[in-house]
């Protein structure tokens, strides 16, 4: 499910809305369905790069993404220095 910006022509109120294809939304200020879609705005390139990357760096702490013993990454690791 997308979420999508919501202007209320109503009463003016900007909202945010997780919305499924079927559902229509309604205002949760006034509780008006006579709503404007808005275009959001994305997050700059960098910005998502650096949030993936932090995600990323907390899996890889947690060992999410480790499928190597301790063994095994040593020896990974000296054959990356020898190269």
């Amino acid at each position: 499910m997308p979420i999508y910006d919501y202007n209320c022509k109503s009463c003016g109120h900007a909202f945010e809305a997780l919305v499924r294809a079927s559902n229509s939304p309604a205002c949760p200020h006034c509780g008006s369905a006579d709503l404007q879609k808005c275009v959001s705005s994305i997050a700059p390139a960098g910005k998502i790069e650096a949030i993936r990357m932090a995600h990323r760096r907390v899996a890889a702490a947690q060992g999410h993404f480790d499928h190597y013993s301790p063994s095994d990454k040593a020896k990974l690791l000296q054959g990356k220095k020898n190269i």
